[in-house]
């Protein structure tokens, strides 16, 4: 086995500084690519866990990643760093993310990814739960929701312990439109993706709400207009798009991935109680079933604990429903 270790931070360090009775938190990430080295760089810069293990195939890389995220632990909280083609690597982790797969080409849909990806899971998956049986696995490749589904029937592990990254990103895009358009801070808007994190996603305006007043009924500021249909069409439309025209401009994807993939690590370690619109099978929820999609969810130390059903608008219903169909498509198709 190939380590590289940070001489920063030693293993018998303690979550939160708490002393000597709390273990040790450990994250390991799956894939040193874009992705995978953002969301490292990310959890470090925001002390998510107290060790930060990489893994990939690629020996060279993950070392270069490794050694480059070493020189700048002295600026961030205190951490070590290490990485690895060997999965040893990930060892006790409390958290595994799997950002690995087949990398996303301009104008290539997520669904497009799956067959190589689904492919990767089979083979990489029951190496990964041997050596960290405990952690609670967060998917992030894409198409994540079919990953995450044969990512649930390769490893055998409960769908509270393993499920995806979802919509939490979109859902971030959605907040930052809205935010935008109406001139207030992001964090005063309040607002979910659900159903697939791809073309199908559905916006749950009914629910939205932006300091307290419902999205629908909000009468715009400072010469801002109201959220009109036309509005949340375009609105909508954009969180779709904008993805493809970032891969289209850059090659991928990777700062808003890695800091809304860090958001869910810190859900999951600081045992937060926080509800994201995380990936999990669903099994009844709106009348749906054996398909993994979106919608908020109880986010802690169990990993997707509980799932918050929010009323929906007949074609918000509708439209999830659709969605769910189209993902079951894709599975199906999979031999799923």
């Amino acid at each position: 086995m190939t380590t590289s270790t940070s001489p920063q931070g030693t293993g018998d360090a303690t979550a939160g500084g708490q002393g000597g009775a709390a273990r040790t938190t450990k994250l390991a990430i799956v894939g040193a690519g874009a992705v995978g080295s953002t969301l490292a760089y990310a959890a470090l810069m925001r002390g998510a866990a107290r060790t930060v293990a990489l893994l990939d195939v690629n020996r060279a890389k993950v070392e270069a990643e490794v050694l480059d995220l070493q020189h700048g632990i002295q600026f961030m909280p205190m951490a070590r760093v290490e990485g690895s083609d060997d999965v040893a690597v990930c060892a006790g982790a409390d958290v595994v993310v799997v950002t690995a797969g087949a990398k996303q080409k301009p104008g290539q849909t997520r669904l497009d990814l799956a067959e190589g990806t689904i492919g990767l899971m089979r083979t990489i998956l029951p190496g990964l739960v041997e050596v960290a049986p405990d952690a609670v696995y967060v998917m992030v490749t894409n198409p994540v929701d079919i990953v995450t589904y044969a990512a649930l029937k390769f490893s055998g592990l409960p769908p509270t312990q393993l499920f995806g990254s979802g919509t939490v990103l979109d859902s971030s895009r959605l907040r930052f439109l809205v935010a935008q358009h109406c001139g207030v801070a992001v964090q005063n808007v309040h607002a979910y993706i659900a159903g697939e994190h791809g073309d199908s996603e559905i916006p749950l305006w009914s629910s939205a709400t932006i300091g307290g007043v419902p999205l629908l009924e909000w009468p715009g500021l400072g010469g801002r207009g109201p959220l009109t249909g036309e509005v949340r069409d375009d609105i909508a439309r954009e969180v779709v798009q904008s993805a493809y025209r970032i891969i289209e401009g850059k090659g991928a994807t990777n700062y808003a991935v890695g800091l809304a993939g860090t958001r869910i690590i810190e859900a999951v370690l600081d045992d937060e109680h926080r509800i994201l619109p995380v990936s999990t099978l669903l099994d009844g929820a709106y009348g749906l079933d054996d398909v993994c999609l979106s919608l908020p969810t109880l986010v802690d130390r169990r990993g997707a604990a509980e799932r918050v059903e929010v009323p929906l608008a007949d074609a918000e219903l509708a439209g999830l429903r659709s969605s769910a169909e189209s993902l079951r498509a894709v599975a199906r198709r999979f031999g799923l």
